[in-house]
């Protein structure tokens, strides 16, 4: 016993040999039944067999390939944009709570899982003391270990074991959702800053040249060819441009403290990258079958993982009806030492048994039964929102799809108009010099092509952020 005592090698080694015939009983007679509750099928939905819109370009209908197969890295080809996707991925606070909650899923299936083994607990006492009569002094230790098994016959456990594992699916799901999400904003608030520095350098070199004007039209009424109200019109013009720089300014600070909260970090300054003019766009975006989206969507996986749990919980709620039946074992052994007997040392294993438990509801006032119109009820709910989910993405495509063919045509159309009032800023200004026109004609166009100008500006901002939002609904962008 001293040996006992003093190695926990040999006490641990004591306490393996205690419950290893215990675990064979139980493990022996664990035998599995069949589980009650539907086996999940992936439901049948109908789904259009081409998105919306596509009339003016069939051949984009019949590929198989998509523009959402593309890594963003190879969509967003700004190195800038690339290192603030790559640092908002590394520090984004929405990002690491998502993985935690993969964490946290993982740890409840191992909690469920853990039903489906056996249960095994050690128990150690030990007691001493000197008996005052005989002047005996005396140590006893006693260990014992008990285990209990639960047979799954109507596989309530292995049901609730499925169930956890399609929520832990889902919260993976869910965080590529927040990944795509992620690149997509940082991308679209990116577009965002590059359209105001661009209508905020439009607006500089148009304070530039009112600046030119209204000199050049002063030094006309000192030679006496222009009167003081030309001076007066064409300071309104430089106001006017004076006006929108604190504002674009203000828009731009903003938009940087945005992209700063999505990258994790504190409000600061942003360096862009290629200016807006410079950014390339695609020669076309096809979309892909319309099939794929739902197997490329993370919220659309995300909703079916839920659907899978719901399934599994219908046949946990079922087992509930039936018996649970559970085996539960012990054993032990006692050592002691006296000094009233020459055997100083001595060891006895104490009894083995074991037995059997049968529990079987009979009357629960209704509780079992509204616990399977509950699980039924979620079942319902959650395959309602899955092909909600789907309905919605294909929605959330189409709107895309119309969004960038149509803002692509406002962008080249816009395109005519400040070339066309370019050219009648340059002949006016021609006429003006000639002394065929007013000067007022002269500003008018400028005001004109200064209100062009920022319009493509926000044109180009606007195709871009549409595609954004046609590679984010199509489901690319939270490949890493």
């Amino acid at each position: 016993m001293h040996n006992l005592w003093n190695n926990p090698g040999r006490w641990w080694a004591y306490m393996k040999r205690l419950t290893a015939p215990i675990l064979a009983v139980l493990v022996s007679t664990g035998v599995t039944g069949c589980r009650v509750g539907p086996n999940y099928h992936r439901p049948v939905t109908q789904t259009p067999t081409a998105f919306r819109d596509l009339s003016e370009n069939p051949q984009l209908q019949s590929r198989a390939a998509s523009y959402a197969d593309l890594p963003w890295w190879q969509v967003f080809q700004d190195s800038q944009l690339q290192e603030l996707i790559r640092t908002a991925l590394k520090q984004n606070y929405d990002l690491q709570l998502a993985t935690e909650r993969i964490n946290a899923a993982r740890a409840q299936v191992s909690i469920t899982r853990s039903s489906l083994f056996p249960q095994v607990q050690g128990n150690g006492n030990f007691s001493g003391g000197k008996d005052g009569t005989f002047q005996t002094k005396y140590n006893f230790l006693n260990l014992t270990a008990d285990a209990s098994f639960q047979l799954d016959f109507f596989g309530k456990l292995h049901r609730a074991t499925e169930a956890s594992r399609a929520q832990l699916l889902a919260t993976e799901d869910a965080r590529q959702t927040v990944i795509l999400t992620l690149v997509s904003d940082v991308a679209s608030d990116y577009f965002s800053l590059l359209q105001f520095d661009l209508q905020l350098q439009i607006t500089h070199e148009t304070v530039k040249t009112q600046e030119d004007s209204v000199r050049l039209t002063k030094s006309r009424v000192e030679h006496g060819v222009a009167t003081k109200l030309e001076v007066l019109q064409a300071q309104q013009v430089l106001d006017t441009a004076n006006a929108q720089i604190p504002d674009l300014e203000r828009q731009i600070a903003q938009e940087e403290d945005a992209i700063s909260i999505l990258l994790g970090n504190y409000p600061q300054s942003v360096t862009p990258g290629q200016p807006l003019v410079e950014q390339p766009l695609p020669p076309d975006v096809p979309p892909g079958l319309p099939s794929t989206l739902l197997e490329r969507r993370p919220d659309i996986l995300e909703a079916e993982q839920i659907l899978v749990a719901a399934n599994a919980e219908i046949g946990v709620a079922k087992a509930e009806f039936f018996p649970q039946i559970s085996f539960t074992g012990s054993g032990g052994g006692a050592f002691g030492r006296s000094s009233a007997f020459s055997n100083l040392m001595s060891s006895q294993l104490g009894i083995w048994s074991y037995g059997a438990q049968v529990s079987q509801p009979i009357f629960t006032g209704g509780a079992l039964r509204g616990n399977l119109r509950l699980a039924n009820s979620q079942h319902q709910q959650a395959l309602i929102g899955y092909r909600q989910t789907i309905q919605r993405a294909f929605g959330d495509v189409s709107d895309a799809l119309i969004g960038y063919q149509k803002l692509h045509e406002v962008r080249t159309r816009q395109e005519v108009t400040v070339a066309d009032l370019q050219e009648s800023v340059r002949l006016s200004e021609m006429r003006y010099r000639g002394g065929t026109t007013t000067y007022l004609e002269v500003l008018d166009g400028q005001r004109s092509l200064y209100s062009a100008e920022l319009t493509l500006a926000q044109a180009r901002g606007s195709e871009f952020q549409s595609l954004v939002q046609l590679y984010r609904v199509l489901g690319g962008g939270w490949e890493q």
